[in-house]
Parts: structure tokens; C-alpha cells; sequence
């Protein structure tokens, strides 16, 4: 450490320090990566992986050509959920219309549509889903069942369903109802993108700080100047302090262009400290770059280590919450997402910015981050120090 204070009194980490940072600027691939691709990266994830299906493609086949009947087909085209794709003659041609994609669902309203209503009776609607995709089938069928609910208070306002309700004091032989009255807590307005964009936050800066960090430290192997860096005056400590910290610097500005974009794009709150959040940032990019770093000493071409990354990233990211919750997984697989960074600031972030949770709640991740960071940075030390000597 001495050593290390006193190269950098005399110049010698700050002439290194200089060499990579203007390095790394002169390749526009490294910069472009720095800064386009993970701003693209955060929109297009965070509005793409949303659980919401909005404007699904209905099919009508209404039997009944009724007033009653056009009304609930319009309120059901009318909401965001469904958008009106054409009416068809017979179910079996709204059947085919869905086998070929045309349509994702259809509504099938008998000819006795208005005449059971009318009498009080009651009158079933097919309603029919391409349960292709599962999860799109039964969002599906939840909004079909609420504009079904607010159709039936309509019909109950205008008189068609009579019912007795009494209002004097009510026997004692009577049951009790229960009402449900949700509260929802730290995102009243149950926006989806909030989840997501935290949680691809932690990705990306893993992962774009595991890909940076293994090429820049093969790049002096593949270009043949590793040779010179060794008969330089400065030190193996001083080497390798000089090229992870212009990658540090150059990823932060990254992590702060990324906040930038999910308070400003996504309008995700920022109800804690961003001190913890900026915290939690400095040691996710560290993990990443320890990562990469240990990586590029496995490895003898930017290929091979780009290779290499692929394999350990699929596992990060499909065991880090950051896309899906981690109640979803499987039990045995839940207990896994503890050993990966990502989960930690997916935490320390949602915990911050959307909760309002201070380092006192957020401590055991920060803490579990710290003990990533060392480990990985000192095993990276460790094997490229290895081979620099």
C-alpha cells in the first residue's frame, strides 16, 4: 500500500491511468457500449417486458343483433383491453379466424341475448381464447370477466334484473358478508415498468461491467504490449489499480446516465436515499468488473472471453429476480438467488427509490455486495497478478 501511495505521489499510476482512459476512448465500439447500448438496453427491456396485454384483437359474432348486445360489444371494445378486429357469421368462422391469428379472442352472443334479459333469465356468452400463450389467455379472460361485472350493474341501474333488498334492520339469523378493500402500497398505480427497470438496472451494470472489463484486459495480451507495461517502472499493484479504474469511472458515468433515464423515462420515485442507491451501484459495477477481470485471465482472445461470459450470464440473469419475481421460481431454486449480486441491488434499489428504505433495512445486501466485490476483485487480482509475473 505504501508502494502503491508513493507511485502515486511521483506521477506513475496517473501516466497509466491516462494511457488506458484515452485507450478505452479511442475505441468507438467500447464507447457506443458504454453509453447508446445500455440506454437502449433499459427502454426497450423495461417497455417490452410488461405484464399488461392491452389492445387484444376480438372477434364478434352477435347472434342477437340487439341494442343490449351492440352495448356489450362496445363496452367490451371500448376499454384498452380489447380493439375490435371484425364481426363473423358463425362461431366456426370466428373459430378458423383465431386458429389462423387473425383474432386472439372472440365473444359469441346467442339470438336470445335480449330476450333472457328482458324476462329476468339468465343468458350465457361464449366467450373464446387462444390459450396459446397462457399467461395472454388468462389476462384475457380476467378483463372479459370485469367488463361482464360492469355490464351487469348497468342492467341492474336500468331495471332488467329485479332483485328485493331489505332495508329495514336485518334478522339476526342473517350472515355477515366480508368486503375486500385493497390497499396498495409503494406503487398505488400498479405500474409494471417500475419492477422491471430496477431490476434490469442491476443487469446491466453486471453485465456490461463483466464484457467491458475482460476485453480492455486482453486487449494488451491480444496487441502484444504486455511486454512493455512489465518493463515499465511501475508495479504489478499499479498495473492492474490503472486499468480497473478508468473502466470504473467510465461505468459510473454509465450507472448515472441509467438512473438518469429511470426517473425521467419510466417516472420511477425517489422516495429514499440515492446515496445507497449510488452505494449499492459502485459495488455491483466492482462485482462486474472483478468478474470480467477473472474471466480475461482464463482466457487468451476477446472471443473466447465473450464466450465464456455467455455462459455465466444466462444463469446471473435467470437467477437474479430482476425480470421475474423470485416467489415464481421454484422453492428449491429460490434459496440460489442469494449467491448472485444482481438480487442484492435489484433489493437495495426497489428498496430505495420505490419504498423509501434506508441503509438500516437495506444493510444485509449492501454487506452481501461488499463480500461479492472483495471476493471477486481479490481472485481477479490474484490470477492476473499470476500472470503478470
Amino acid at each position: 500500500m505504501t508502494r502503491l501511495v508513493r507511485a502515486v505521489a511521483a506521477g506513475r499510476f496517473r501516466a497509466l491511468f491516462q494511457k488506458e482512459f484515452r485507450q478505452i476512448l479511442r475505441d468507438r465500439r467500447l464507447v457506443i457500449s458504454l453509453t447508446v447500448a445500455p440506454v437502449l438496453q433499459l427502454i426497450l427491456l423495461g417497455s417490452v417486458l410488461n405484464a399488461t396485454v392491452t389492445n387484444i384483437a376480438l372477434g364478434v359474432v352477435d347472434e342477437s343483433q340487439t341494442p343490449e348486445s351492440r352495448e356489450l360489444v362496445a363496452q367490451l371494445t371500448q376499454s384498452k383491453s380489447f380493439r375490435l378486429a371484425g364481426y363473423y357469421t358463425s362461431s366456426n368462422r370466428l373459430g378458423d379466424a383465431i386458429s389462423t391469428g387473425a383474432v386472439e379472442a372472440g365473444v359469441v352472443i346467442p339470438y336470445d341475448f335480449a330476450r333472457r334479459l328482458l324476462r329476468g333469465q339468465p343468458v350465457t356468452v361464449q366467450f373464446i381464447l387462444n390459450a396459446m400463450n397462457v399467461n395472454t389467455a388468462e389476462i384475457s379472460q380476467g378483463y372479459a370477466q370485469g367488463v361482464i361485472q360492469s355490464y351487469n350493474a348497468g342492467l341492474a341501474g336500468q331495471g332488467l334484473h329485479a332483485s328485493f333488498r331489505q332495508i329495514a334492520a336485518q334478522p339476526v339469523t342473517d350472515r355477515g358478508a366480508v368486503d375486500l378493500a385493497p390497499a396498495y402500497l409503494f406503487n398505488p398505480g400498479l405500474v409494471n415498468s417500475w419492477f422491471v427497470v430496477t431490476g434490469i438496472f442491476g443487469m446491466l451494470l453486471i453485465l456490461n461491467g463483466t464484457i467491458i472489463a475482460s476485453t480492455v484486459m486482453l486487449k494488451e495480451r491480444e496487441f502484444g504490449t504486455i511486454e512493455q507495461l512489465l518493463m515499465s517502472p511501475a508495479s504489478t499493484a499499479e498495473i492492474i489499480l490503472a486499468k480497473i479504474a478508468p473502466v470504473f469511472v467510465l461505468l459510473s458515468a454509465m450507472a448515472l446516465l441509467a438512473l438518469g433515464v429511470i426517473r425521467l423515462v419510466f417516472q420511477v420515485p425517489v422516495h429514499g436515499s440515492l446515496v445507497v442507491v449510488l452505494g449499492g451501484a459502485g459495488l455491483c459495477l466492482l462485482s462486474g468488473i472483478g468478474l470480467g477481470t477473472l474471466l480475461a485471465t482464463f482466457t487468451r482472445s476477446a472471443q473466447q472471453a465473450m464466450l465464456m461470459v455467455f455462459f455465466i450470464n444466462p444463469p446471473l440473469t435467470s437467477l437474479s429476480g430482476a425480470l421475474m419475481p423470485v416467489e415464481a421460481m421454484p422453492a428449491w431454486m429460490q434459496p440460489l438467488t442469494v449467491l448472485n449480486p444482481i438480487f442484492h441491488f435489484g433489493r437495495i434499489t426497489r428498496g430505495a427509490l420505490i419504498k423509501g428504505s434506508g441503509i438500516d433495512t437495506l444493510w444485509p445486501n449492501l454487506l452481501a455486495l461488499f463480500l461479492f466485490t472483495l471476493v471477486l476483485v481479490s481472485l481477479s487480482v490474484w490470477r492476473f497478478r499470476r500472470q503478470l509475473t
